[in-house]
């Protein structure tokens, strides 16, 4: 996908065929651009219209004739932590696709469905890329990362593609202005506390962290996130017994919570509480092998290993 700047530069991204001659992508790509195009086969195609939900960051294109076969729509509301995926996009504009392999590392609730992290990385032009699950379906469509190495990949989730699908065409335009800006690029304190939570968790203060997260756990109450970042702050802060307990919550709520399980069993290590971590190695290794491994090269101290949850101090599109 092609896009010509409102200042006259030349910007890429990806989308994907979700309808006959509909192609979803992110709107930050093409937002207030002065032009927008795609290629098959060398030949390019121009818009007639499009959908646009600004706040969710998604836009669904309509051309003309261009005969791509849709992808299948898969189902976001029912993924796990662990589960494989695999993503398809043109990051840095190559002629020929990536492919990029990866797990759902992190599940956000927001408004109606809920933003999915994966281990899948992607760079500039990957905006828009189609997330597909192990059988081929679409479930996510990359959006955002976090800066600097270790960065964490965001995607909103196929349902809200699938609604904007069934708007009304009374809703098309054949405008690409906006003044309206997604849910990701808001101010902090207008973010979703997935977001809020970055800069104190990155920066080691815990006590910030603490705050928000209290704060988290009061708005959403059967958020497993929220409750895992209060367990965390509460460990950090020299408060374990009160972090094991906000951590039983945890699983309360996802008995197989991935990083609650590693928290754990850091914890437990550090007491010398052999019983209880071999449980919890136990209860690491039915989620997932890699969750497993990932854990022993934490306890190697000749392994360098640093352990997130999926946060970072900012986001940035791509």
């Amino acid at each position: 996908m092609h896009v010509i700047t409102k200042n006259g530069g030349h910007g890429v991204g990806t989308g994907v065929v979700v309808g006959k001659d509909l192609v979803a992508t992110n709107c930050h790509i093409l937002a207030n651009a002065n032009g927008v195009n795609i290629t098959k086969f060398g030949d390019s195609y121009v818009p007639v219209s499009l959908k646009a939900d600004w706040k969710h960051d998604l836009c669904i294109l309509r051309f003309q004739y261009v005969d791509l076969i849709p992808v299948e729509l898969g189902d976001s509301e029912n993924l796990k932590y662990e589960q494989a995926m695999f993503s398809i996009g043109f990051p840095g504009g190559p002629p020929k696709p990536l492919t990029t392999f990866g797990k759902i590392k992190a599940l956000y609730p927001l408004d109606d469905s809920q933003v999915v992290r994966t281990s899948a990385s992607f760079v500039m032009g990957a905006s828009g890329s189609p997330v597909f699950d192990s059988d081929g379906k679409l479930i996510a469509i990359s959006t955002f990362k976090s800066p600097g190495q270790g960065a964490y990949y965001y995607n909103i989730p196929v349902k809200w593609v699938k609604a904007l699908l069934a708007a009304p065409e009374s809703t098309e335009t054949t405008s690409l202005k906006t003044t309206e800006s997604p849910f990701w690029d808001a101010l902090d304190e207008n973010r979703p506390y997935f977001m809020r939570v970055v800069l104190p968790y990155q920066n080691s203060k815990w006590d910030d962290l603490n705050t928000i997260a209290q704060a988290w756990v009061k708005a959403e109450s059967r958020s497993a996130e929220a409750h895992y970042y209060l367990g965390v702050a509460q460990d950090k802060l020299g408060k374990t017994e009160q972090a094991k307990q906000t951590f039983a919550q945890t699983l309360q709520l996802h008995p197989q919570h991935p990083a609650t399980l590693f928290a754990l069993g850091l914890i437990a290590q550090r007491e010398d509480n052999q019983q209880e971590l071999n449980r919890l190695k136990m209860a690491m290794k039915e989620v997932n092998n890699d969750v497993l491994t990932e854990f022993n090269q934490a306890l190697n101290p000749t392994v360098e290993t640093t352990v997130n949850n999926g946060v970072s101090s900012s986001v940035q599109a791509k």
